[in-house]
This record gives C-alpha cells, structure tokens and sequence, in this order.
C-alpha cells in the first residue's frame, strides 16, 4: 500500500540541498523546535523528494538554535486538542508524526543528526533513526537527552523505545520510568549516540560539508566521523554517570514491574548506593505512577520490528489521553504549572497489570490501523 506524502511548505522548518546534501534545519527557536504538524509534513515531503533522487547522496537534520536541537512535540496543541475535544486532530498529528519517524528508520540513504542542546521526546524521534540508515547520532557538550514523558503522564513514543530496549542492562528501562535527561558521555555509552563533537565546531563543519567533493552517502557520513576524531576533549563514555551508575541501575530497573523497582530501591541502605536510591525513589514518587508503568511495558515490548512500536505507540496516545494521565499531566506541568497532578492513581503500588493491558488494548481493529501499511 503506497502512501503520499502531503506537499508542505512551513515557515519553521528550511528544507534545501547544498553540495549533493538534503538539509532539514529546524527554525522555531521560541518553542526549542517543538514539532508542529505543519514542520513535521515539511521534513517528510522533503525526504520522499529525496529518497530516490540521485543528486542527493545524504541527509543532515539540524538545529539553526544554539539551545535546543528540538524539545518535543508541541505539547499545547496537544493539551488544547484534548479541551476542545478534537480527537482527529490528535490523531493526525501523532499518525503524520510517526509517519515520519519510520522513514526516517527507513530511509535508504545515510542520515545524519546534529544534536546540540535540549533533545527530548520528538527529538529523540527525528534522529535515534539515523543509526539505522548508515548515518550518524552527533552529539556536543550542550546536548541534553531525555524522554520525560513519564512527568506529563505520557510515555516514550515516537519508536523510541525500540532503541531503550536495546541500551545495555535495564538502562533503557531506567530512562523510560524515570524520564532522566543524559549528556553526551552518557548517550554515547548507552548506545543512544555515534560520536561527539566540540559545539563550537558544528559551524565549520557545516562549511567543510558544503565544500568538499562527495561520491556517494558514505562519503558524507566518513567525513564527518573523521571531523568528529580530530576533536579534543571528547568524554569518556566509561566516565559517564549512566556508567558508574550501571550496577545500580540493572539491580533495581530489572525487577518485574514499578513496585518492585520501588520496593528494591527502598532495600538499598549502604553508602553512595542509598543516597542515589533515595534520589530515585523522588523521582518516581512525582512522575505519573500509571505512566510508569506503561513505559516499562513498552520498552518490554519492543523487541519487534518498528513498525509494530510505532503502530503500539499510536494505540497508547489515543488511550493515554482519553482515559490516561496525560492531559493532566500537561495540565499540571505545562499550562498551569501548578506542579501538583492529581493523577488517576496516587501510588505506584496501587497500578495494577490489568490497568496496563487495558491501556494497551488498540482501538482500531488491525486491518483498519492508520498504520498498518508500515513495514520494517
């Protein structure tokens, strides 16, 4: 089933090539990059434009913000869907959203991240992908990652726990409940970035890109591996705190469920291991206990194709807010930030599995899925 694209044109998002290489560069620095349908229908148009293309050899998505590379979905068109009770629009959103994050895991050609700043949710959708194609996951000393959903009563989407699932240990488990942002040496030691390089760099690398002389994608990504290696000062991933919190992690993270994850953490009473473990439970104790659950579920499942996440991640948006945390969670977090939510379910140990299953139950039969031409 072959599926178009609709043409877009948005302001905040500038779609060109330069020197054999398709740009998408993110212009909407007040909201960090937020995607919006508008730049989201933009970044795919261009690469459907591109895919087949023979004078476009790769692809660089990038920031023109020294801020953020991009902060998420536009959470307040969402929060503002759900008050005026227009469901269809949510949906498109999330389906034209994921659209997009699968052919970026597709895509036949190398492409290629620039990941300074804040990097969270859809940003984390709009460039995980790269590791697939060939290309490459650039982070910098700014990059800041995360999936904090779990604060908004929302859950890792946008596919992203396709790569949660394979980070070493429980570390993606960990990062899916607790919604914890990582740097660079982090990323880079938890399989979540390709190599590193000096922010003040990016520029004359993007110089170097629009002048060198290119043959084909694999020349772009070797170029650019090779401006990574000539930097000083690149972390050590094995210094990295995801690192020297390993042991911990997959002791705790790799019990059965959030109850259990809690009630180990509440155990762990020697030294430096009990300070981070009381640090841990505070962060659970404020993130939405039905989230929670739901992200470790996720991350659990996703050991299948990405399409079959992405088409789970569309089931649980929808449910999520319909009967979920999360415009709450938005609520409390994002619009009023009162930072009080009153969530669905006031401890972590009164969710139950079955509230989980229920969540995850898809309300569209599966030959009628929006999703279902998705392969791969």
């Amino acid at each position: 089933m072959s599926i178009s694209v609709p043409s877009a044109a948005s302001d905040e998002v500038a779609t060109h090539v330069a020197n054999r290489i398709g740009y998408l560069e993110l212009e909407r620095p007040k909201a960090l990059n937020a995607l919006s349908t508008g730049m989201i229908r933009a970044m795919h148009a261009a690469l459907e434009q591109w895919r087949e293309d023979p004078d476009v050899l790769a692809v660089v998505v990038r920031s023109t913000s020294e801020r953020a590379f991009c902060a998420g979905g536009d959470i307040r068109f969402l929060y503002e869907t759900a008050q005026r009770h227009d469901e269809a629009a949510r949906d498109t959103f999330f389906i034209e959203e994921y659209r997009l994050n699968h052919a970026i895991f597709t895509y036949p050609k190398p492409y290629i991240a620039l990941m300074n700043g804040v990097v969270m949710g859809g940003g984390m959708g709009i460039s995980q992908g790269a590791h697939r194609t060939g290309g490459l996951r650039v982070v910098t000393g700014s990059t800041r990652m995360a999936m904090p959903e779990t604060r908004i009563g929302l859950f890792p989407d946008v596919g992203v726990s396709w790569f949660l699932a394979r980070t070493p240990g429980a570390i993606g488990r960990y990062l899916a409940v607790t919604g914890e942002s990582v740097g660079a040496a982090d990323a880079l030691f938890a399989g979540l970035a390709d190599v590193w390089l000096d922010e003040k760099s990016l520029p004359a690398l993007i110089d170097t890109l629009r002048e060198a002389r290119f043959e084909r994608g694999a020349d772009v990504v070797a170029c650019i591996e090779h401006a990574c290696a000539a930097q000083q000062g690149a972390p050590n991933p094995d210094d990295a705190p995801l690192a020297h919190a390993r042991a911990l992690i997959d002791r705790h993270f790799a019990k059965a469920d959030v109850g259990q994850i809690l009630a180990s953490l509440e155990q762990e009473k020697s030294g430096d291991a009990a300070g981070w473990a009381e640090q841990t439970i505070a962060v659970l104790r404020e993130r939405s206990p039905l989230s929670m659950a739901i992200s470790l579920e996720v991350v659990a499942r996703a050991e299948g194709s990405m399409a079959d996440v992405l088409r789970g991640d569309l089931d649980l948006t929808r449910t999520c807010f319909a009967e979920g945390d999360t415009v709450e969670g938005i609520r409390a977090r994002i619009i009023d930030k009162d930072n009080a939510p009153r969530w669905r379910f006031a401890r972590i140990e009164d969710v139950r599995a079955a509230d989980v299953a229920k969540m995850l139950e898809s309300p569209w039969a599966p030959a009628a899925h929006p999703l279902r031409d998705l392969n791969g």
